[in-house]
């Protein structure tokens, strides 16, 4: 191997690195590292790994929690499923003829409430195809379904994928066509849906009849509340000369019902993308929230099962554990003294590197292993030096 073929670009390199950490402290810092999942049952949501060395495809499917991946599979061949909701580990069950859970060795033989699909043979979308995919030259994010959960190229979905696509969530048409009663949702809340949606919700509806042009103050005001469309109490003043009567309502029982009374269409194919806090606006009425029993998507009224939420967590978690750093533990068992020689050294050491790096970076240079070498070696230079010339001998 050539020199230029150990070399990277520094920026390359930082990049790297940033992503890399974002994306650990997204997916993994809301699962724990070091305690097998399986104690707790089916998760509400968790990081999630299938082992091809242990479950090859032909065989059955099988999901391990983050610890097993790094206790009971290390220097496996694994696929990296993200996440999924309402999944019990199997490391170690009858799934895994050769292989006993390390971290919890006591499970039942199958996890019955678990669902799986053909992520958990390292192939995607409705393509079926690995990722990242040697044989595909064409850059394409991969968007995951709220309801299956698979991932899918954005070429694939049947639409246009909007900006801003993270802070939305997206459900496959597949998912869509098996669940219909959604259609009448994305209508009113996805995509060019009217600003007008919680007025169609609530909305009361009035008749009025004038038989003046002129109006007493009161008339004046519950006019200009009917033309706007607010909501006002039955109103009537016998002392003025027109008579306004006011018909309301009464509030449906069933939001999907009065949406689907509107009839508002849109076309029935492609995937469909859901705004932020669109959960919140679906019926939560109990004929609704049996049926979204029955058809296992209870999960969608909770707010709190979305990715974004999981991620928020993780990182929640990354910073408790950052205030419970173990070389800030070990500061503090230091006298004063010591405590600030450390710093002082940190600081110049972080001082000496990053003018250091600027010089590769103005240059446009890349940095070997060998110039990062000849740097620590010049600063343990530096440091016996200062050492020694700060001893004093006695004759």
């Amino acid at each position: 191997m050539t020199s230029e073929e150990q070399t990277v670009s520094l920026v390359d390199v930082l990049e790297e690195d940033e992503e890399l950490e974002e994306e650990a402290s997204a997916v993994l810092a809301g699962s724990d590292s070091d305690h097998c999942s399986y104690p707790q049952g089916y998760v509400k949501r968790q990081a999630l790994y299938a082992c091809n060395t242990c479950t090859p495809k032909g065989g059955q499917a099988a999901g391990v929690c983050l610890a097993c991946s790094y206790k009971c599979h290390e220097g496996h061949d694994l696929f990296e499923l993200y996440t999924k909701r309402n999944f019990r580990c199997d490391c170690g069950n009858k799934k895994f003829t050769d292989l006993q859970c390390k971290l919890c060795p006591e499970k039942e033989e199958e996890n019955t409430g678990n669902k799986y699909s053909h992520n958990f043979f390292g192939v995607y979308c409705t393509c079926s195809r690995p990722y990242p995919d040697p044989d595909d030259q064409v850059e394409d994010e991969m968007i995951q379904c709220v309801i299956c959960e698979d991932w899918l190229h954005g070429r694939h979905l049947g639409c246009v994928v909007p900006d801003c696509v993270e802070l939305q969530e997206m459900i496959c048409e597949s998912c869509m066509n098996q669940h219909v009663f959604l259609w009448t949702y994305a209508a009113h809340l996805a995509g060019k849906s009217p600003s007008s949606l919680r007025k169609r919700l609530d909305k009361t509806h009035f008749y009025v009849t004038k038989t003046e042009n002129s109006f007493q103050s009161t008339d004046q005001e519950v006019a200009t509340a009917i033309k706007k469309d607010e909501e006002v109490s039955l109103h009537t003043n016998c002392e003025s000369r027109c008579l306004v009567f006011i018909h309301k309502e009464a509030e449906p029982d069933c939001r999907l019902k009065e949406l689907e009374a509107i009839a508002q269409k849109r076309v029935q194919s492609g995937a469909v993308f859901w705004p932020s806090g669109w959960r919140s606006k679906l019926c939560s009425c109990s004929s609704c929230q049996t049926s979204l029993r029955e058809s296992g998507l209870s999960f969608l009224l909770d707010e709190s099962d979305t990715v974004l939420a999981y991620e928020n967590k993780g990182k929640n978690n990354e910073q408790r554990q950052q205030g419970n750093d173990p070389l800030m533990s070990a500061l503090d068992n230091l006298n004063r003294v010591q405590q600030l020689e450390i710093i002082h050294e940190y600081n110049d050491m972080k001082t000496e590197l990053k003018d250091f790096l600027h010089r590769f970076a103005a240059e446009g240079k890349v940095v070997t292993p060998e110039d990062i070498r000849q740097f620590f070696e010049q600063q343990q230079s530096r440091k016996r030096g200062r050492v020694n010339t700060g001893q004093f001998y006695c004759t």
